[in-house]
């Protein structure tokens, strides 16, 4: 049977394990109470105890217990007494303070449990009320913003019935006044735009609410104000397309800058009102006929249903907290009777049930608000198609894809040999690539272990998410595929085959990852090889994109992966101009065009990710974005270098590379140390590491240090490589390469570690959706 301490940590919600009852804790001050206890019952067990005063403590005992009318109940002799008091503000609630009735043997250890037991009841009703009134606002709020999307989609069916009575909708109520209103604005002119790259973002709407604001308005300084949104240096303003008036109220539609056409529109906007400021034109009183854009409703939409989703995951978050603190309290509860022999748990159970946070059903009414609310509005009142969106179930794990790891690993490992055996050597891309799969696979793993919600981090639909035996299945499988492929070329090969139909095998291989990657259909994964597509082309379109956290970290992969792309780089050279018909092995890198491609494949990885940091500091205005981008400044520059020294082999070009190495070292370390990892923090209560660590071991935090100071410094190879001349060159460029992916590999576990407790400090367990429609303050 599993241990209660145990089920407790593996059902809470991880962002808000700070604000659970600390079970643990008060099993260590109940362990104090048995072993004072223990210790008592031994000194009353001594032979030096007078066998009349164990009596006379046995006669006051039966006294205290019996009165002359018989037995007294138990009732009457309460151990302790629960106090309700007010607190010092009424945000916080009730505080509850126990005081201790009976004399116990133990009393201070007494004391310090229930002070603690009272503690974290405080505790608990406090976090309790106040997620309580944080998604009680939300929910008000989202009622409103569906009150007002109802309106503008029934004046927007109106007026499209007004021009074609075809296209009017019956179902709709068309008794509902909204006075519409509307003046031609610079930001107008991307409202058409990229309506089908809305739709691919559906499910992956941004934390952050980085925009900024298009109205009416009789001047540019005046459309800030009107919109109610202040003009920030490190913000942009939401580009909306409309202002309505909604029951004499005025609205706008806030759309977030996640596309390149909305992002360009956002600068050109910027620019244009430093133009046209002194020439803008009023307004007329009554305002302009609108045609209500269709693309900005159906994003608006999108928004408002993916907020109620986060809203009911949240309120079920909430649920799971009420029903397990309240489970821990009964647990210890139980134990402390067990222990001391006493009856407190009837007495202080009360107190708890009576709590603030098991009492309260604002949640449980709300939960069936939304329910109906999402029914109504997004499922056309089929419960089980919005029960697919509030409840999703998680993928059932199957005993097959086990087998297959294992039968795919035997057969790898099988031609591997057989290919080694008859190659002697291998040295090819397919090898840093799935290499780099299998640790993220252990990272997966490594994080559903130590309680990282790395679902939320990367904002990961639950249902479609890869698990880790998905990721070994995927490896195994093109591992044994790619091998076996190579085993079959070298067979060719070794039976006089035609040389150039042979060596047209290995570009077919890599033709067909790329097909299968590129497939439309739902097969293999079609929802995962979907967003790293888009992953990928947020990354290429750098700084266009808003950037998330899947993005850069998707894109410090690719800072890892700089040999094989260069090794991809070659492949193509050699199938695109036909060397493999001619087995001219050394025509793409002696080609000028070849060298100067190799610089920019050593400098991409490293741009992009510059690029990113520029747009998070265009984004969010903080200036930690800029010192991360010189830290891929200064490593494009010892690729550049490193990449020169290749080709010329000089001594200045050494030195050169030493310098610009050595200080690209020394600031990734510090990066990686003290910001990604968030150690080397003197004043921590764990010597140089930081105050809250997810693994338990301080050895492993400290081998890691260690071991990434080690493989960072990889590069001197560079400089030592004369002392590797017996070796061929190919081997040890993929030895040093394979050792950055496992560099990597070690990062990802402890930067996502990093972000998880960052996270949980400011308690954050679901998404904060923007929401798109705004009130605005008209002045005249």
């Amino acid at each position: 049977m599993v241990k209660f301490s145990k089920q407790f940590e593996g059902q809470l919600v991880p962002e808000w394990k700070e604000a659970f009852v600390d079970y643990w804790q008060l099993k260590k001050d109940l362990k104090k109470i048995h072993l004072l206890n223990i210790t008592n019952n031994n000194n009353n067990n001594s032979p030096n105890k007078h066998p009349n005063s164990s009596l006379s403590n046995t006669l006051l005992t039966s006294l205290k217990n019996f009165s002359l009318f018989g037995p007294q109940r138990k009732d009457h002799h309460e151990v302790i007494h629960v106090h309700k008091k007010l607190a010092s503000s009424a945000s916080k609630g009730d505080v509850y303070e126990t005081e201790l009735l009976e004399q116990f043997a133990d009393t201070d250890a007494a004391k310090e449990f229930f002070n603690c037991l009272d503690l974290q009841l405080n505790k608990v009703n406090q976090f309790y009320k106040g997620k309580e009134k944080e998604f009680l606002e939300r929910g008000e709020s989202l009622k409103k913003q569906m009150e007002i999307l109802i309106e503008a989609k029934t004046a927007f069916k109106q007026q499209r019935g007004k021009g074609a009575s075809s296209l009017q909708d019956s179902k709709e109520d068309a008794s509902i006044s909204c006075t519409i209103s509307r003046e031609e604005s610079i930001g107008d002119r991307a409202e058409q735009e990229q309506l089908q790259d809305n739709n691919s973002t559906d499910d992956q709407v941004e934390k952050n609410d980085v925009s900024y604001g298009d109205t009416c308005s009789r001047s540019s300084d005046e459309l800030g104000k009107s919109m109610g949104i202040k003009r920030e240096d490190s913000k942009l303003r939401t580009l909306s397309g409309q202002v309505f008036s909604c029951q004499g109220k005025n609205f706008g539609i806030n759309i977030p800058l996640t596309t390149p056409s909305r992002t360009f529109s956002a600068i050109s906007y910027i620019v244009w009102e430093d133009l046209v400021n002194q020439n803008s034109k009023k307004c007329t009183p009554e305002g302009s006929k609108l045609r209500i854009n269709k693309t900005k409703l159906h994003h608006a939409e999108k928004m408002i249903k993916g907020a109620f989703v986060e809203l009911y995951k949240g309120l079920g978050y909430l649920k799971t907290y009420r029903n397990l603190n309240m489970l821990a309290f009964v647990k210890i509860l139980k134990k402390f009777d067990k222990v001391t022999g006493k009856q407190v748990l009837p007495i202080y159970l009360k107190v708890v049930e009576s709590s603030y946070f098991n009492s309260s059903d604002k949640i449980i009414n709300l939960a069936d608000e939304v329910e109906e609310l999402f029914i109504k509005h997004f499922a056309d009142e089929d419960r089980r198609k919005a029960m697919k969106y509030l409840k999703p179930r998680q993928h059932k794990e199957s005993h097959s894809v086990t087998f297959f790891i294992g039968l795919f690993t035997g057969c790898f490992i099988a031609l591997f040999t057989g290919y080694i055996i008859m190659a002697h050597l291998l040295g090819f891309m397919f090898g840093l690539l799935f290499l780099h799969f299998f640790l993220y696979g252990c990272n997966i793993f490594a994080w559903r272990k130590t309680r990282i919600n790395y679902s939320f981090i990367f904002e990961l639909a639950p249902t479609k998410e890869l698990k880790y035996r998905d990721v070994f299945l995927i490896c195994t499988t093109s591992m044994t595929v790619v091998v076996g492929v190579m085993f079959v070329h070298l067979s060719f090969l070794t039976k006089g085959y035609s040389y150039t139909q042979v060596q047209a095998i290995p570009g077919l291989l890599l033709l067909a990852f790329l097909l299968l990657l590129l497939c439309p259909f739902n097969i293999i994964y079609l929802s995962s090889r979907y967003r790293f597509l888009c992953v990928i082309r947020n990354i290429i379109l750098s700084p266009l994109y808003k950037v998330v956290m899947l993005d850069f970290f998707m894109a410090d992969q690719l800072c890892s992966q700089v040999p094989m792309l260069r090794n991809l780089e070659y492949v193509a050279c050699y199938y695109i101009t036909g060397s493999y018909k001619t087995h001219d092995y050394v025509y793409c890198i002696r080609a000028k065009h070849y060298r100067d491609l190799a610089y920019a494949v050593s400098f991409l990885p490293y741009y992009w990710r510059a690029m990113q940091c520029a747009r998070r500091w265009f984004d969010e205005g903080q200036k930690t974005h800029l010192v991360n981008l010189g830290k891929y400044v200064s490593a494009m520059l010892a690729a550049g270098t490193k990449v020169a020294y290749e080709k010329e082999k000089t001594a200045g070009w050494l030195c050169l590379v030493v310098v610009m190495s050595s200080v690209a070292t020394m600031y990734q370390l510090y990066w990686d140390f003290v910001k990604d990892w968030g150690l080397l923090q003197m004043n921590s209560k764990n010597p140089w590491l930081r105050n809250e660590l997810m693994l338990r071991r301080k050895i492993i935090y400290y081998f890691s240090m260690g071991l990434n100071l080690i493989l960072r410094l990889a590069w001197l190879q560079t400089v030592l490589h004369s002392s590797f001349e017996h070796v061929d060159y190919r081997v040890t460029g993929l030895f040093l390469a394979a050792l950055e992916v496992i560099r990597r590999g070690l990062w990802n576990f402890f930067r996502l570690e990093n972000e998880h407790l960052n996270n949980q400090g400011k308690f954050r367990a679901v998404k904060t959706v923007p929401l798109p429609f705004h009130e605005v303050d008209e002045q005249d």
